[in-house]
């Protein structure tokens, strides 16, 4: 995981075949290094297809999700194993190098409370099983620290921490993003020195979740910091243009963040791409 990515929302909302070709496709224009692909339903996913698709155009891919409501690990443990089963085989026979996103629980979920500690062990438990299996796979998997808005129980880069150091898992690591960290830390080089031991994947998503450098995340205090602790893990632009009803529902996105894709990726693409060079993450 390294280089620029994107994630697959920018083109497709289901990754079904006709949707990874035409994702793949408009990715190569791009000349990415990686596409992070919704998984939101593995049981559907063509692992066969993906790969073939991928090994041929020179891609590496990570996936992503948030548990269904039956499977938040908070609350259906088993449910959530069995769930995360079947989403790091299809992670690991489509060729991906990692599962990352809220594999920890629902994009939604939320008590009204904070987490219990009877939530966070139920998590971790869930996170334990989930690791051995994913190494047996030979894949990592990424926490992401979400906004309060969409999930509970992990806000913030401390809290991803906290229960990645309770698993003790040497394949698990902490997934930020900029979005939230807008939201949910005192400032962004903040989240990121607080993950820096585990940090290894990053979404680079604008505070409207539209194009990069037109809202009002701070670009170069998040470059910068990242450039300070020798940040060498994944870049993935994330932008919603295409989504799924039910994530856009769980993500609260009911209006347009841009205008089209290529908006998108022709400005906000070669904003983080000049940034990155100026602070020495890329060549």
């Amino acid at each position: 995981m390294k280089g620029f990515g994107v994630h697959t929302s920018m083109w497709t909302s289901g990754w079904t075949v006709s949707g990874a070709e035409h994702t793949v496709a408009a990715v190569k224009k791009y000349c990415l290094d990686f596409i992070e692909i919704s998984l939101a339903d593995p049981h559907s996913c063509d692992a066969a297809h993906t790969r073939k698709l991928l090994a041929a155009n020179d891609l590496q891919a990570v996936c992503s999700l948030g548990l269904p409501q039956y499977a938040w690990a908070s609350q259906h443990p088993q449910e959530a194993i069995d769930f995360l089963t079947v989403a790091i085989d299809k992670t690991a026979d489509l060729g991906g190098l990692a599962l990352c996103g809220v594999i920890y629980g629902g994009i939604g979920e939320r008590t009204g409370v904070p987490p219990t500690q009877g939530e966070i062990d139920n998590i971790a438990k869930v996170m334990t099983v989930a690791a051995k299996q994913a190494k047996a796979r030979g894949i990592e998997l990424g926490v992401e620290a979400v906004n309060r808005y969409e999930n509970h129980i992990i806000n913030t880069a401390a809290q991803a921490v906290a229960l990645i150091e309770q698993v003790g898992a040497d394949n698990i690591f902490v997934h930020l993003d900029t979005y939230h960290m807008n939201i949910e830390e005192r400032g962004m080089g903040n989240g990121i020195i607080t993950a820096r031991d585990h940090l290894k994947y990053i979404h680079l998503s604008e505070s409207d979740r539209g194009t990069p450098g037109e809202g009002n995340c701070n670009w170069d205090e998040t470059f910068a910091t990242l450039a300070a602790i020798g940040f060498q893990g994944g870049l993935a632009m994330e932008s919603f243009i295409n989504m799924d009803p039910l994530l856009a529902f769980g993500l609260s996105v009911w209006r347009p963040v841009a205008d089209s894709e290529t908006v998108v990726m022709s400005n906000g693409l070669p904003f983080l791409r000049n940034k990155a060079r100026q602070y020495g993450l890329i060549k």
